[in-house]
């Protein structure tokens, strides 16, 4: 099923416009664009707009939540559960201002002073504002708090749709040379050449990726199988074959 953007803002409760800006720096693309110019979602973007909502409730930026969202090893199950214990902790914050509300009413019913302490009790945020702090600090850490996290944040947060395109592009093209030389092996010459690439791919566009990085990248590559599933529907095996390049390459380099 489709919905056109119109039906999205209504549904979620945003602005048509906000869901224009999503698709104008990449968070939000529409799965499709009809002959008549109308941008439609999928359920693939309802479930990845729900995602950026959850993480701008944590007050995360819009290119940090698009850099997340973005990486093969994002585990959306994961992040629900946690916008659950939230959406929990939110719920018990309530409650006690119900609380709070119907002791008022009974105080002013009875004639009696409330305490001063248990009338604003109910609306202390710390509790929750620590609970958002903490997934938000274990989010940042997963997906990279690192110099090179930090690196890739200050890069990508200039680019532009048209630009992760080209990037896009030039990746897809770096796959494409190493897949056309799979038969000869990790170790044959243009298959190093695309290596040295994709390194420098990744220097370019996101943080230095120094032979340790890509190194420890390229194991990823097959230890997580979300990133597999990511590289080999490509062509399958290139996530390994992929690795094992990678290790050749630094090998050499004595890394």
């Amino acid at each position: 099923m489709h919905y056109k953007v119109k039906e999205v803002a209504d549904m979620v409760g945003i602005s048509v416009r906000m869901l224009h800006h999503y698709d104008k720096i990449g968070l939000l693309k529409p799965g499709r664009v009809s002959p008549a110019g109308y941008r439609l979602y999928t359920e693939k973007e309802l479930e990845r707009l729900q995602q950026v909502l959850f993480f701008k409730e944590l007050d995360f930026g819009l290119q940090e939540i698009k850099t997340i969202l973005d990486r093969p090893d994002f585990d959306r199950k994961k992040a629900l559960k946690a916008h659950k214990q939230l959406l929990l902790e939110k719920q018990k914050r309530l409650e006690k201002i119900i609380r709070t509300v119907e002791r008022t009413i009974n105080s002013i019913e009875g004639g009696m002073d409330m305490d001063k302490k248990e009338m604003f009790k109910a609306f202390d945020l710390t509790e929750l504002e620590e609970h958002k702090a903490k997934y938000a600090e274990e989010t940042k850490r997963k997906y990279g708090n690192t110099e090179a996290y930090k690196e890739s944040q200050q890069k990508t947060s200039e680019y532009t749709a048209k630009d992760w395109a080209a990037i896009q592009a030039k990746r897809e093209k770096i796959y494409k040379k190493m897949m056309d030389a799979m038969d000869r092996g990790p170790a044959d010459a243009v298959v190093q050449e695309a290596v040295e690439a994709w390194r420098q791919h990744i220097t370019e566009y996101f943080y230095e990726c120094t032979p340790e990085t890509l190194r420890g990248l390229g194991d990823l590559y097959v230890s997580d199988e979300r990133f597999t599933a990511n590289i080999d529907k490509y062509k399958p095996g290139l996530a390994k074959f992929l690795r094992d390049a990678i290790h050749i390459y630094c090998d050499k380099l004595g890394k």
